[in-house]
């Protein structure tokens, strides 16, 4: 009868130490995945946050920097931790993108990671060479149409968002033209000062200060609606191509079977660090928007993004890597 009732007196009485457990969530230091290299957007803002969210929490953040395969070995060191909310990942658009891109991706980012929230967006701009045939994006707009193929369209490599982008662009504008991919921002810039490209598409953080300098001339940004960033640049939409409708993101995601009560802890803490308007200041300098989100909003963008690059990836015809 003794050893009967023995589990049943384990399970009582391990049950308050789980929930205690979680209610002093965190008791230690916490580290967030990150599927990129030291010095990036996503690094300085991930670590921006993170030094925030510390303060707020009462324990460290430590960043680690897992780059490579698609993200899978970022994913994959925050899986093999345990799911208690001491681990945690960076995932972004480029994570929905490599779902539909990649053959073996080795992990399912809407099965193996619950959200938490979005840390940050930003769109991407459409810009020309300053003094250069094209002033507006009718003037491209024209052109595209006028010479089907003929205009050439710098973006980082193929599957990068920005070449996404501009294979979207291509469909939803009814045009044609000649995507050529460069493997970093500095190629495309000299490129379009030099006159091999007619237009790139690029973040604004990316093309800054050529912006600043007066070498590039923006001629539309990506998003739905016009940037909080650059209140005076026109969508696409705005100028005709309806439809077009790209915001790069990252956010946070926990290990599936993380408590929901620690993931709605760390979402709580995550509204208050990205409504500061000290966090905030220090993204836009950045060039990318501080915003949070619930849950429920980031898991369904992974979601949708999912979907909608799958489709543009296949239209593309861009094969399997």
């Amino acid at each position: 009868m003794i050893k009967a009732l023995l589990p049943a007196i384990l399970l009582v009485t391990a049950a308050p130490a789980v929930g205690w457990a979680q209610e002093n969530y965190p008791e230690r230091d916490i580290t967030l995945v990150l599927p990129f290299g030291p010095g990036g957007i996503a690094d300085i803002t991930s670590r921006v946050v993170a030094e925030s969210l510390g303060k707020k929490l009462g324990k460290q953040i430590i960043i680690m920097n897992q780059p490579g395969a698609a993200g899978s070995v970022a994913a994959r060191a925050a899986l093999n931790a345990p799911a208690d909310g001491y681990t945690l990942a960076l995932l972004s658009n480029g994570t929905a993108i490599s779902v539909p891109l990649f053959e073996n991706l080795q992990f399912d980012p809407m099965k193996d990671f619950v959200p938490v929230s979005s840390l940050a967006y930003f769109d991407f701009v459409f810009v020309a060479k300053k003094g250069g045939k094209f002033s507006t994006l009718a003037d491209v707009l024209a052109a595209a149409k006028a010479e089907p193929g003929m205009l050439n369209v710098g973006t980082i490599n193929v599957g990068s968002s920005q070449n996404l982008a501009a294979e979207l662009f291509k469909s939803t504008a009814g045009i044609d033209f000649t995507i050529v991919p460069y493997k970093a921002t500095p190629d495309l810039l000299v490129a379009l000062l030099g006159d091999e490209l007619d237009v790139i598409i690029d973040s604004q953080t990316a093309l800054k200060a050529a912006l600043e300098q007066g070498q590039a001339v923006a001629l539309a940004s990506s998003g739905p609606e016009r940037s909080k960033l650059l209140p005076d640049l026109a969508t696409a939409q705005e100028q005709g191509v309806e439809g077009f409708d790209v915001t790069s993101w990252n956010a946070i995601f926990a290990p599936t079977g993380t408590p929901p009560e620690v993931v709605e802890k760390l979402n709580a803490a995550l509204v208050e660090v990205l409504a500061d308007p000290a966090v905030q200041k220090r993204f836009a300098e950045l060039g990318v928007e501080a915003r949070s989100s619930t849950p429920q909003e980031i898991g369904d963008r992974l979601a949708a993004d999912i979907e909608k690059w799958g489709a543009v990836i296949e239209k593309a015809g861009i094969p399997k890597q």
